[in-house]
């Protein structure tokens, strides 16, 4: 019932995650990220907990691999579990348990992995490693949403999508993006992907009001002189 890729930009070293799911407000669950460390999604049967747990381990100076073999090593209901993780070094694992719902299918990339479950095809991970190799020159966020539409082109799941996420971590220890479409009932994906090129035009404004207030530029509403 979800379909996510993480990836890290070797050129600017941030990392994120896009996802989509057929259940409501998958952004508040499902992707994890954090500035120098990495990227996590938890999905099928989520528990969140996992995420931070994991960029825990890879901050300690664990691999990717490492990490998920111990998270995933005697964990109850661990069997539910998908999970993908990708460090600033560009290394990625993935962990499929035995009980994860409908056609699944994990593809590791360059400097990415993406996983999904109840898939209406195996094909569509690969046709979103295959968008996000592609798009290596541009925002890391805008390769994430290209291949998250790949991945609906593809196939995406077996029936509709009603949320999805985005979520990218760069130098500061909040989220350079998360944005997030919690219900529609129409294409979240392609609302989440207007709502990133809204937000595309502001992104730098709004780091820059975190950190120099008074190089920041005006907000453009009334009484904002």
């Amino acid at each position: 019932m979800t379909f996510s890729l993480v990836g890290h930009c070797a050129r600017t070293n941030m990392t994120g995650v896009a996802i989509t799911t057929s259940s409501i407000c998958v952004a508040s669950r499902c992707p994890w990220v954090r500035a120098g460390v990495g990227a996590v999604a938890t999905q099928n049967v989520t528990d969140p907990s996992l995420g931070p747990l994991l960029l825990d381990y890879l901050q300690d100076g664990m691999t990717p691999q490492d990490a998920l073999a111990k998270v995933t090593t005697g964990r109850a209901n661990i069997n539910y579990r998908q999970l993908t993780v990708v460090d600033t070094k560009g290394g990625a694992a993935h962990y499929t348990g035995t009980e994860i719902l409908g056609t699944n299918s994990v593809v590791v990339g360059e400097h990415c992995v993406a996983a999904g479950n109840l898939l209406s095809t195996e094909a569509v991970p690969q046709a979103m490693v295959d968008q996000f190799a592609a798009g290596a020159d541009l925002h890391l966020a805008e390769r994430l949403m290209l291949a998250l539409r790949a991945g609906v082109a593809a196939g995406g799941e077996e029936g509709p999508t009603h949320s999805a996420g985005l979520k990218v971590a760069h130098e500061q220890s909040w989220p350079l993006v998360d944005l997030r479409v919690d219900w529609s009932d129409g294409d979240p994906v392609e609302a989440l992907y207007r709502i990133w090129r809204a937000y595309e035009e502001e992104m730098d404004a709004y780091t820059t009001r975190a950190l120099n207030p008074g190089a920041a530029p005006s907000y453009g509403v009334p009484g904002d002189l």
